[in-house]
Parts: C-alpha cells; structure tokens; sequence
C-alpha cells in the first residue's frame, strides 16, 4: 500500500459532484458566451444530451477545472498548474485534427483477443474500469453482469479522426449498428449491444447516446465466439453491406431477418418467408427462392436435396425450424458476398437448367458462418 504522503485528494470527485452549482456560476456563464464565439469549439457544443451551453461546460470547462485542480494537489491555488492546465486545452481546442471514440459494450460474445472489423472499427476487451473512469454513471447504464461474465466483457470501439471545425460527430450508433449485424450474420450468435454508446473526444467524456433499438435488443439463444476467421468473415459482410443501399430487396431481405431474431411463432417463420422472397424470389415468389436457395447452399446433391426439403416445408406455411432459419441466414451471407443478387439469381437459374455450373468461390464463407 501506497504511504499517507502519497494519497491524493479525489478532486476529480469532487468536482463533479458540484458541477451543477459551478454551471451556474456567473464566471462559468461568461465563459460559455466566449466558446461559443469560437468555431473550434463547435464540436465541442455537440455533446451531451444539456444543449450547447451545458456540453461546453461538461466537455470543456468541467475538465479544465478538474485537470487545474488535480495539477495544484488541492485546492490551494498555483498559478502553474494553471498555466499548464490551461495550455493543454488551448492545444485540444486549436488542434487541426481531433480523435473521436465510441464505445458500445456487448453482450453474447467473446473473442480470444481483438478482433479487427474495419478502418478504425474492432471488437476488443472492455478494460477493467475504463468506462466509468470518464463516465461515472456508466454503472447504471451498462448490461447486467457486464465485465463480470465470459460473453460480457467486450466492446465495440470505433476511432475517427476529426478535422478542426467538423460540426458533426460520426454517426456511431448507425455505424456500430451495421458492425453487430455482420457479427451476427457472421456467427449466428445471440449478440446485442447495451442500451447506449459511450463517447469521447481527445479522450474527454463527450456523451452518451442510445444504441439503435434493434441492434440493443439481445435475441434468444446462446452466447457465440468471434474468433479470427469469423471475425475476417464479418469484416467482408460489413463492408458488403453498403450494396443494400442501392438494392432494395437486399436490404429488406437483412431486415426481415434480423427481425425474425426476436419474435415468436407464427412471425418468425413469415419473417423469414418474406426475408427469403425478397432475397431471391424476385417475381417468381417464395417456391422459387426456395429451389434457389438449395442450389446455393448446397455443395453436393444430398445437401441440395436437405435444404430443398426444409425450404419447402417453410413456403408450405410449416413452423421454421433452427436449420430452416440457418439456411436463410447462409443465404444472405452468400448473396451479400457475392455483391450483385441479380446477377446471382440469373447464375442459379442457368444452373437450374444446366446451362452453367452452379455459383462457386463462397465455401469458406459457408464453412465458417456454419
């Protein structure tokens, strides 16, 4: 144990607790006014849920005071430590670039270490305390049992640079949104996030925003493993998932599925039905698709012969079972890698009647999604 002359006050503490009577403070307002007329502090203005007043006191001034209080060792005051609290603002609020972080905690999945996802985008372990080391009332806000269990210690991060002036953060719940879905393409897993993202800039508590519902809802099933094949497998569908943008039917196919994740019978099954249809019945309808998708996933006759069997059972109005609903799921990762699914549906077709060899070059996505 650290000696008594090494204990320091918890300023930050206590500073933070008083926040509230500071904020109205006639020197906290007056400083407020002066950011407001500065447009490097633009970005600043945009955290919080308080309006921009209230973030550029929490993001700016707040930590000012606290770094200046924790620099004196007290609260007796010292010009230097001033000094140098200060100039290390001046510097984060005039730098031409500035480095923006969110954070979404997640529950259902595990990984033996980080696992790249994209440009500035990985799944990592949370480490112990970081999150309510700049946001204090994080532990209200975190999923049950988070850091305590397995398939809840890990995070979403995604780093962006900012230029000076951006008047807008990144999207990050949108972005972080479309990451679990590739997770859960990729894995099959019962993987959500928590109800709300953790920001930060210049590593300064930013705000805290809600998770997009569908991605923060946690779907019935067991906890997955992203390892590194998995995880290379959701990097690929996450970049392929930005063709659902220009391919309607595409996009409905992924979010009938997705839906299908949370609901009961009789829904999840005419979900899935109307995720098939759209993914490749195209005008010729569910029985279709079926025969379709048997020939996409199916590597020799008795596997084609298993997924026509399920399939048909599904367009017959039959309850979908687990295997019928894994089909769906392979074929939407097949469809998105393959990137054009009307180029594709015409392949299958030709195949169908022995003009071409049927689609190949997507095994080893099928063998890990399975």
């Amino acid at each position: 144990r650290p000696a008594l002359y090494e204990y320091r006050p918890l300023a930050k503490a206590f500073v933070e607790m008083r926040a509230g009577r500071l904020e109205r403070l006639e020197d906290a307002r007056l400083a407020v006014e002066e950011l407001k007329e500065r447009p490097e502090a633009a970005i600043f203005a945009r955290g919080h849920d308080a309006g921009a007043d209230g973030s550029l006191f929490r993001t700016v001034l707040l930590p000012l005071l606290v770094r200046t209080a924790e620099a004196c060792g007290g609260f007796d005051w010292d010009d230097d430590a001033f000094r140098r609290a200060y100039c290390e603002f001046e510097e984060t609020l005039f730098a031409r670039r500035h480095s923006y972080v969110a954070l979404a905690p997640l529950v259902g999945v595990s990984a033996g270490g980080t696992i790249e996802l994209g440009p500035g985008l990985r799944l990592r372990m949370a480490a112990a305390g970081e999150l309510a080391a700049h946001w204090p009332e994080a532990g209200g806000l975190l999923p049950a049992d988070f850091g305590r269990e397995a398939d809840r210690a890990f995070v979403l991060e995604l780093e962006r640079p900012l230029r000076a002036g951006a008047p807008e953060p990144p999207d990050a719940p949108g972005e972080l949104a479309d990451a679990l879905t590739a997770i859960r393409l990729a894995t099959a897993g019962a993987v959500a996030t928590g109800p709300v993202i953790f920001e930060r800039l210049d590593w300064r508590p930013y705000g805290i925003r809600p998770a997009v519902p569908i991605a923060a809802t946690q779907p019935p099933g067991e906890p997955t493993r992203l390892d590194p094949l998995r995880g290379r497998l959701a990097a690929d569908l996450l970049v392929r998932l930005s063709v659902c943008d220009d391919d309607s039917e595409l996009g409905e196919a992924l979010d009938r599925f997705e839906l299908s994740l949370f609901q009961a019978e009789p829904f999840r099954s005419e979900q899935l039905r109307e995720s098939l249809t759209a993914l490749l019945g195209g005008i010729d309808g569910l029985f279709a698709a079926a025969l379709r998708a048997s020939i996409l996933l199916g590597d020799t006759g008795r596997d084609r012969a298993g997924h026509l069997r399920r399939l048909r059972a599904l367009t017959a109005g039959e309850p979908a079972t687990t295997e019928t609903a894994d089909a769906v799921r392979l074929a939407l990762v097949e469809a998105l890698l393959h990137g054009d699914r009307v180029a594709l549906i015409a392949s299958l077709d030709d195949s169908l009647v022995g003009l071409s060899p049927r689609p190949t070059g997507y095994r080893a996505a099928r063998s890990l999604a399975s």
